[in-house]
This record gives C-alpha cells, sequence and structure tokens, in this order.
C-alpha cells in the first residue's frame, strides 16, 4: 500500500490551517496514530460495525441488470443496507469512538445531503454525545426528510444561509465552530478531505468497503474485477470502495463526479475534469475556481456531489494514473436511479446513481466472463421527492 508521510499524497494533502486549530489537529492525529493499532479499540469498533451498523454489507449479483445490457457481470456492494441507509455509518463509528476516547463530550458535522448528518446524530444518540450539524439552507430546504431524522436523533441543525447555502458553506461553518470550542469537540468530517489526519483517517475507517469487496468476490467467482465503479463528491465512499485494490493493477478504478448541466457548462461540479490544484478547507487539492483563483459555485441535482473540491488522495491517484474520473449529468444520474430500480428492485441514493449510470456505458463494452463491483453508496429514500419533482410529478416529502 501507499507510504503517506505527514499526511501527502505526492504533492497533495498537509495541513492548511489556523494555528487556533493547529495543536487540536496534530493531537488528533496523534491520538489516531495510537489508537488505529490498539487491539481493544479495533475490536470494539468491529463489534459496533457488525453488531450495530450491520456489516458485512452484501455483494449481490445483479443478474437482470447484467443480462439486460450486455457484456460485463455486475455486482453491486450494498452500503446502501447499512443502518441508517449509506456508508457514513462506516466513518462516524470510527470517529466517534475515537472523539470518546479522547474525552470529547460534543461533537460536530457537516452533512450535504444529510446521510452523514444522520449517521453522526444516531451515533451521537447511541453513544450519549451532544450533537450539531451544519447543513446549508439549500440542502435542508431539497433534504427536509433528513433534517427531520436528525432532530428526531436529537440533533441540533443549523441552517446556513452564507454563500451558495450548500455543502461548501456547511463546512466552513463546522470549521469555523469547531476553532472556537476545540476543548470539548471534535468535528466529525464527513469525507477524505480537510487537514491531516482526516483524508486518512477517514480513508481508513471507509477502507472496511474494498476489504470485504475483495475476499467476497474472490469467494464468489474466484477472480478479481476488472473495473470498480462508485461516485465521487469529497471521496470517501470511493475511496473506501478503492482502497484494498490499488496494489491489483488490472482493476480499473473509476470515480464518476457531477457533471450537473454538463461539464462545458457552469452548472457542474466535475472537479477533476474542470477544477485546478488550489488550497481550501485545510488541504491541497484540486478544486473548482474562477479565474481570480476563489472557490466558484458549483451544482449538481445530488446534494452529496455538490462540492468544488475532491479529497487529496483521488487526485494522487489520478496524477499516478491509477485511478480514471469520469462526468455523469444529472440526466444520466436520473436515468439510472430509474433504471436500477425498474431493473433491480434497488432505490438507490442519486448520488450513487452517477455510478451506475457509467456502469450501464461500460458493461456493455466488457467480455462476459469480466466483472464490474459498482458501490451503493446509499439508499433513495431521500431523493424520491426530488427526483419525482425533476420529471415534473408534485409529490410531498
Amino acid at each position: 500500500m501507499q507510504k503517506i508521510k505527514s499526511g501527502r499524497f505526492g504533492d497533495f494533502g498537509g495541513q492548511y490551517i489556523p494555528e487556533t486549530l493547529m495543536t487540536e489537529v496534530n493531537r488528533l492525529a496523534a491520538a489516531y496514530e495510537h489508537y488505529k493499532n490498539d487491539p481493544e479499540f479495533q475490536a470494539e469498533l468491529t463489534t459496533l460495525l457488525n453488531e450495530y451498523a450491520g456489516r458485512p454489507s452484501r455483494l449481490y449479483y445483479a443478474k437482470r441488470m447484467s443480462q439486460d445490457l450486455g457484456g460485463a457481470q455486475i455486482y453491486f456492494k450494498r452500503e446502501d443496507l447499512n443502518h441508517t441507509g449509506s456508508h457514513k455509518i462506516n466513518n462516524v463509528l470510527g470517529q466517534m469512538l475515537l472523539a470518546k476516547k479522547m474525552g470529547k463530550t460534543r461533537v460536530i458535522a457537516e452533512t450535504g445531503a444529510g446521510q452523514h448528518g444522520v449517521a453522526t446524530a444516531t451515533v451521537a444518540a447511541l453513544m450519549g454525545i451532544e450533537c450539531e450539524v451544519f447543513m446549508g439552507k439549500v440542502d435542508t430546504d431539497r433534504q427536509a426528510l433528513n433534517v427531520y431524522r436528525m432532530q428526531l436523533l436529537g440533533a441540533k441543525v443549523h441552517a446556513i444561509t452564507t454563500g451558495t447555502g450548500t455543502l461548501k458553506d456547511a463546512v466552513n461553518a463546522a470549521m469555523q465552530e469547531w476553532a472556537s470550542r476545540v476543548t470539548d469537540t471534535h468535528y466529525v468530517i464527513g469525507s477524505t478531505m480537510g487537514p491531516h489526519p482526516f483524508p486518512t483517517m477517514v480513508r481508513d475507517f471507509q477502507s472496511v468497503i474494498s476489504r470485504e469487496a475483495r475476499a467476497q468476490i474472490l469467494e464468489a467467482t474466484g477472480k478479481l474485477p476488472a473495473a470498480v465503479v462508485a461516485c465521487v463528491g469529497g471521496g470517501s465512499n470511493a475511496i473506501g470502495a478503492f482502497y484494498n485494490f490499488i496494489d491489483d493493477k488490472d482493476v480499473r478504478l473509476i470515480g464518476c463526479e457531477a457533471a450537473g448541466k454538463g461539464v462545458d457548462t457552469d452548472e457542474q461540479a466535475a472537479t477533476m475534469e474542470r477544477g485546478s490544484t488550489g488550497i481550501f478547507h485545510g488541504m491541497k487539492s484540486r478544486f473548482i475556481q474562477d479565474g481570480d483563483g476563489q472557490i466558484a459555485p458549483v451544482y449538481s441535482i445530488s446534494a452529496g456531489l455538490d462540492y468544488p473540491g475532491i479529497g487529496p488522495e483521488h487526485v494522487h491517484l489520478a496524477e499516478i494514473g491509477r485511478a480514471e474520473y469520469v462526468g455523469i449529468t444529472d440526466d444520466e444520474a436520473v436515468d439510472a436511479f430509474e433504471f436500477i430500480a425498474k431493473e433491480e428492485g434497488i432505490i438507490c441514493a442519486i448520488e450513487s446513481a452517477h455510478a451506475v449510470a457509467y456502469v450501464q456505458k461500460l458493461a456493455p463494452q466488457l467480455a462476459k466472463d469480466q466483472i464490474i463491483i459498482c458501490n451503493l453508496s446509499g439508499r433513495g429514500d431521500k431523493d424520491v421527492a426530488a427526483i419525482a419533482r425533476y420529471r415534473g410529478v408534485d409529490i410531498h416529502d
């Protein structure tokens, strides 16, 4: 596996944060370095993942979809079946167990689609920890169901009205809050972004996805897949799905970004295709920027992919030619959302539907004895009303 030095992935990553946070971030890094090698911590986390979150998640053979598309055999890694309905619970359990070991009594989190916020609020209820979640006002409106779920779980939800009122602005608000109250508070970052140790730590907690998937596909078929496909916003479900396949050089790793209204328009969030190197949210990575180097507004039908950057490890994997990244438009994602529902009886998250859309393109290009693993990062209950409206159907959330 890659050797990470000082939180760097090649030229990317690092710690670009104010002095008010540096001591706490370094304390967090030291605590993680200790507990990640502590057998008692790992045993406790494994028990929580298995007994509370419902792991291992299933690797499901999509027979009808495979037959209808022709070409490769398609398997879905069913993170949508986890408790709370997405991959987010994997990372949240790890970070909040670590926070308790560090003596924290309060957690904060940012959220876009609401799945990370729901997971954080859920585990906070489980562990008896105070919880506050920051969410862009635009996202609270389009994900009203998840806002109520968080409140039902006992969390306080802050609707952020600054900037574009989306995920970027929720992160800004959460970081400002953390800087003002580090003594008793841990910031549960939901993706492979932010200053070191977050990109590495979140990656490690999410790598359970590919650890299971690799063993499951070998048991089921006796061979590795030709490709692993996952949607990418900040990139936590994708890096989790990719990580234990990185050394398998014949396995293509494909991340699917939000192309929105099209990569050639200003209404998109295709960071790898349209972005450039910059520093934001505590890390050096790729971001969508304007001509003055300021972070530009982005757009996606998916609140979870509506982020102007991407985790630094993804940029590194692209730079060394180990992973590839493609844009999927709103129309393609909505078509895929409906396709997998009708073909396999699975209503997946609109984020995950971006990956399904690319599988629809890729499968017919491959031989029938080849395999694609597609990570279904979450379930789509939260998206049904929005997709109905997108199709001109007026229903209530």
